[in-house]
């Protein structure tokens, strides 16, 4: 079954990561409320509600873009030597990361260091601080942080190392194992992706969880049989999931309580979840697809840039929270993609942001 489906692109693995990345507008604009006991680059004080919504998809919705790069790498890595899978990886990835340290990770911190320091010094001389200063990662002072190219940086050295691995281990050697798993076994794979959240874990990024995510993608979830095991199971797997993100909301409405090990199995379930909706309504290629297929990723080392810029001046003109909220999500949306058209014109400028 696995070989008369080779040649067959799987839509629903585009079209869930376009729509995951396009979260992050509403994501990262309810961080400018959040309650987490931490700033963001424009920070406007608590608001409960909007921090609970980001409770509500925070477990699943970066964890599901390293299960689904997993899934593409072994489609990938099918039809590319190791040698063309590292060229085009470093061109989609290390490429844009590198640019954008240098160009937009410090244009944000600048805004930071307006918003809380009333900063008034010039671009380049934040530029320097940004690259000599080092405090928390957070960006949030001004000083040294990756911000949210942590991701790219991330799946690319994860990209690069496990590699090696799927030269000792390829995905066939473990096939029939998969194929084996019950679907209670597959949900317990949250276990060792939890206890793998304790390693190499950076403030809360970890890259030993990433890492788990994405060979769990690449093994168990690129695996149509699994996927088809998981559709039978698909009424309890639902309602559990279900049941479990509201009961998450509500508690942390109530208690702001937020523990790992149940965020790691109410986000790997929600992951299962989403995997088969997705194949079931969102397997085919429509024009949304075809766009974001490139846009994608140009669009995710571009926006939370431009978000806080705009941020920034949103909430200078406006005190009404709902008109905030809305200008800097539908604004910055608007915005990244005219940017992303700009650059494409420019070959230069093009490579940088690792379009083709």
């Amino acid at each position: 079954m696995e070989q008369q489906k080779k040649g067959i692109r799987k839509h629903y693995i585009d079209n869930l990561r376009n729509l995951t990345i396009l979260l992050l507008f509403p994501v990262h604009t309810f961080m400018i409320w959040n309650n987490f006991g931490s700033r963001f680059y424009i920070w406007q004080g608590e608001n409960k509600i909007l921090s609970t919504l980001i409770v509500l998809v925070n477990p699943w919705f970066m964890p599901i873009l390293f299960v689904l790069a997993g899934i593409s790498a072994r489609y990938a890595l099918e039809k590319r030597s190791n040698k063309e899978f590292v060229i085009q990886r470093a061109g989609k990835l290390l490429v844009p990361f590198i640019s954008g340290m240098i160009f937009l990770v410090p244009f944000q911190t600048l805004y930071a260091r307006k918003f809380f320091d009333h900063y008034e010094g010039s671009l380049l001389d934040n530029w320097k601080y940004f690259f000599t200063h080092l405090t928390d990662f957070s960006g949030y002072d001004g000083a040294f942080t990756p911000g949210h190219l942590w991701f790219i940086l991330f799946l690319f050295i994860i990209s690069m190392i496990t590699l090696l691995l799927f030269r000792f281990v390829p995905y066939g050697k473990l096939a029939a194992s998969m194929e084996k798993m019950p679907a209670f076994g597959v949900l317990l794979l949250f276990i060792p992706i939890w206890l793998m959240y304790y390693l190499g874990n950076f403030g809360g990024f970890s890259i030993g969880k990433d890492l788990a995510l994405y060979l769990a993608g690449y093994y168990v979830l690129s695996n149509d049989q699994v996927i088809e095991k998981l559709e039978r199971n698909i009424k309890w797997l639902a309602l559990l999931c279900v049941t479990g993100t509201i009961a998450s909301v509500a508690v942390y409405y109530r208690f702001s309580y937020y523990g790992d090990c149940w965020v790691n199995f109410i986000g790997w379930i929600t992951i299962l979840v989403l995997l088969v909706a997705g194949k079931r309504f969102l397997n085919q290629k429509t024009g949304f697809t075809r766009y974001f297929n490139q846009a994608s990723y140009p669009v995710y080392i571009l926006h939370q840039s431009i978000l806080v810029a705009l941020a920034y001046y949103v909430v200078k003109i406006s005190d009404v929270l709902f008109v905030q909220a809305v200008s800097v999500c539908i604004g910055s949306f608007i915005l990244t993609v005219l940017v992303y058209h700009l650059i494409k014109l420019i070959p230069l400028v093009r490579k940088l942001a690792g379009i083709k």
